[in-house]
């Protein structure tokens, strides 16, 4: 019998959460972030399917975005981290990859490797996180050493990355646009600090272009239960199927640790996913799945290869039957609270032995 274990991309669900982006924010440019392999759907087969509809995409990394131009993938490719090396630099400018500049160092390394093409730039101006960025104090200087490099294009971008955007109640997200508009109101400049949870939540965020990312795969942004969340389509399905099926008594214990004990006489399945898959290590006992359409909890350790389930409340359950592990019934976001973690990181940990399946 084959292992059943998937992950079915829904490339049509990750078009219509790109049309609500759209829809929220009309009169900006909506660049769909296709970064860690468009969280774990595939970047090459996300981008081919939504490049009819944006004006460019965002990755993380200088390779992320040689892998999508050498897939053909022709739009505009922001590289959220920046370059730091000459030679990228060269082929950002010759294949329209607009670099993010974080620091002078980058600053001055456009300034001393003159181009044959334009080059786009973005500016990372940090608000309040105090991760990246350029601050008050360098900005202006930067701005203007680009400004004189004939090479540069002229319409650079300002943007930000807001610190707290998920949580609407959090005064961190109006700081942080406070201090962004102080020190970008007189420079006449496009902007852009809008995130997925910002683009849906707080309108001021929308500006000239916005970056959303997690909510093009389905999830909410949002820390708290959000009206905006039924609109989401979530765009993975990781499933797998029963393999095994066993009685245990009142009293006895399944899997590593005798993590789980029957407090009555019970029915375990036996499924063929585990931590190597992607599935979460830390997944607590009742953490919920489908089996056969039927709901079922997570009963033992998750193992590396297996995990099971108590599926005594379930009905005619046989070795074969799929189980949905999260996906349209049951969402990634719901998972991740019960192994405490969060949806990203659920859906950029499902691994490469398993195979993505589009429809």
């Amino acid at each position: 019998m084959p292992r059943n274990t998937k992950a079915t991309i829904h490339l049509d669900a990750i078009i219509a959460n790109y049309q609500l982006a759209v829809q929220a924010a009309p009169n900006s440019e909506n660049i769909a972030v296709i970064k860690a392999d468009a969280y774990g759907h595939g970047s090459v087969r996300v981008a081919q399917a939504l490049e009819p509809y944006v004006p460019a995409f965002a990755v993380a990394i200088f390779e992320e975005a040689v892998v999508l131009r050498e897939a053909g993938i022709r739009k505009p490719l922001l590289v959220l981290q920046g370059i730091n090396d000459s030679s990228e630099l060269e082929f950002a400018a010759a294949n329209t990859i607009w670099p993010m500049v974080e620091n002078d160092e980058q600053a001055k390394l456009i300034g001393k490797t003159p181009l044959k093409s334009a080059l786009k730039v973005w500016l990372k101006i940090d608000t309040g996180m105090n991760r990246l960025g350029l601050n008050d104090v360098n900005l202006l200087a930067v701005i203007n050493r680009l400004k004189r490099c004939s090479w540069v294009d002229e319409n650079i971008v300002l943007s930000s990355h807001l610190a707290c955007a998920s949580d609407l109640t959090n005064v961190m997200t109006n700081y942080q646009l406070q201090k962004f508009s102080q020190l970008t109101k007189k420079l006449n400049l496009s902007t852009s600090v809008a995130n997925s949870a910002a683009l849906l939540g707080f309108p001021d965020a929308r500006m000239n272009w916005n970056r959303p990312g997690i909510m093009l795969y389905g999830l909410s942004p949002f820390d708290d239960i959000n009206p905006q969340d039924k609109l989401l389509k979530p765009a993975m399905t990781f499933s797998s199927s029963v393999i095994a099926i066993r009685e245990v008594k009142k009293g006895e214990d399944v899997g590593y640790g005798s993590f789980w004990q029957a407090n009555k006489p019970s029915i375990i399945a036996t499924i063929a996913v585990g931590y190597a898959d992607g599935y979460p290590r830390h997944a607590a006992n009742g953490t919920p799945l489908l089996v056969a359409g039927q709901k079922a909890y997570l009963a033992g350790r998750v193992s590396m290869d297996m995990i099971t389930a108590d599926i005594s409340q379930c009905t005619n359950i046989q070795i074969g039957d799929p189980v949905e592990l999260w996906g349209k019934t049951i969402n990634a976001n719901e998972i991740a609270r019960c192994a405490q973690t969060i949806g990203y990181q659920l859906l950029t940990s499902v691994s490469q032995r398993v195979p993505r399946q589009y429809d």
